[in-house]
């Protein structure tokens, strides 16, 4: 006779069950008394760490809890494809003059392509100074398996949208921008012409987009129990035993990142954007949460354009541009700062010698290789088997990080989400359309977030 499933589940994680229960029965009344969105989604963060611990200290089952995580990151992901197609094609109609739109476009994709670069230095001197690599002995995992890199007419094919709607079934978010620009600047040409002809399908854009706003804010509001689920499962995942013999590694990545968090983008919102650094932080800190627990930068989108345009009071058309792009290229922890930390392990892992050419190559090819890098979990690996290639280090040294991978990727993505965050500040800031006064009054939340 086979046993009852909800049965057994419960019999399995009833301890996890109750814990979460009472956690998320904690956050629900905290938003019922308005504690501020920020402050609540700390909170679940911290809980989420320290109850994801016990699970795994005294092996209990946290499945419950990773299905909870799992349901918020698929009810964000569901939120990606509309809201990418018409925010991009009403960011294109609201800007009537094509060449400002490719000055836009340059200046966006020259910060994304600067920063990864600067990212992967920083990596790179980082990685020297540490020399995480050193000491360890550790076979290489017997179910590794090296990703398959594409090749470049595969990688331009797969740039290229041959079916919109299978794109967007298929989760390919670059076809569908492509496509959505096309439609875009093929209403401006248009509409330049015979403004009545297209006037039925502005408004529909319009009226959508607002609507594609609402249900973001309905999804996001969720945040403070996704991220108190996402963050006590991967607690409950991963003990001390996995972590130890690469406790440098981990140590040397996330100083890299926070390196780059401060003088980088702390340094080009100071001194190109002329803003307070930390009034600029403590605005986006939603994005930086989200971005760290979902480990996606394309389930962090919809609450970086909420961010962007209503904390940071950057103008509509530039976040709807830039943010969905940025979800795509701008890669500076995945696709600039990994790559180059894992480069300099594994050349000390296996005992292979590196010059300053070979340095010079890790900053250029992790900066040409971050742009294919799709802004979901774990990609970053095809980030950094092009670099190990093209030095011509072993593959199999990538099999040796597997097992912090989950936890270094919650720092990359949030570096990634952030890069984008700060590149559209600095996109308004040249443009005329970033609002310093209402900025710098610094009001509280204007998410609607804070609320149940």
């Amino acid at each position: 006779m086979k046993s009852n499933n909800l049965l057994h589940a419960f019999e399995t994680n009833w301890f996890s069950l109750l814990i979460s229960l009472v956690i998320v029965g904690l956050l629900f009344f905290l938003a019922k008394k308005r504690v501020n969105f920020g402050y609540r989604v700390l909170l679940a963060l911290g809980l989420g760490l320290v109850a994801g611990i016990v699970f795994n200290t005294f092996k209990f089952d946290a499945t419950s809890v990773s299905t909870i995580g799992s349901i918020y990151v698929n009810l964000i992901k569901m939120l990606v494809m509309p809201l990418v197609a018409v925010l991009v094609v009403s960011s294109i109609t609201s800007i009537s003059n094509l060449g400002h739109l490719r000055k836009i476009g340059a200046k966006t994709i020259g910060l994304f392509l600067a920063t990864t670069g600067i990212a992967a230095l920083i990596g790179l001197l980082v990685a020297l100074a540490m020399d995480p690599g050193s000491g360890i002995d550790q076979a290489v995992p017997k179910d590794y398996k090296a990703r398959a890199i594409p090749t470049f007419s595969q990688v331009i094919l797969d740039l290229v949208p041959s079916n919109p709607i299978g794109d967007m079934a298929a989760g390919k978010v670059v076809p569908v921008l492509i496509f959505a620009i096309f439609i875009g600047i093929a209403i401006v040409h248009v509409g330049s012409k015979k403004p009545d002809a297209v006037k039925p399908v502005r408004a529909f854009i319009d009226s959508f987009a607002q609507i594609m706003h609402q249900v973001t804010k309905y999804i996001i509001r969720l945040t403070p129990y996704g991220v108190y689920a996402l963050i006590g499962a991967m607690a409950a995942k991963y003990g001390a035993e996995t972590l130890m013999p690469l406790i440098k590694l981990i140590i040397a990545t996330y100083v890299a990142l926070l390196l780059h968090f401060i003088i980088v983008f702390g340094g080009l919102v100071t001194f190109a954007a002329r803003v307070n650094p930390i009034r600029f932080f403590r605005k986006a800190y939603p994005t930086i949460a989200v971005a760290f627990t979902t480990r996606s930068s394309y389930a962090t989108l919809p609450v970086n354009l909420e961010v962007i345009t209503k904390r940071l009071h950057v103008s509509p058309r530039i976040a709807s541009f830039v943010a969905p792009l940025g979800a795509t290229m701008n890669m500076n922890g995945c696709g600039g700062i990994w790559p180059a930390i894992v480069a300099i392990f594994v050349a000390r892992v296996f005992n292979l010698p590196l010059g300053l050419s070979e340095y010079i190559l890790i900053v250029l090819v992790s900066m040409i290789s971050s742009i294919g890098v799709a802004g979901v979990p774990g990609p970053a690996s095809i980030s950094t088997t092009v670099v190990l290639t093209a030095l011509g280090l072993p593959l199999e040294g990538l099999g040796l990080v597997l097992a912090i991978d989950a936890i270094v990727d919650m720092g990359r993505t949030a570096v990634n989400a952030t890069g984008t965050t700060v590149c559209s500040l600095l996109v308004a800031q040249s443009e005329g359309e970033f609002d310093r006064d209402a900025f710098n009054r610094d009001e509280d939340d204007q998410l609607e977030l804070d609320m149940a």
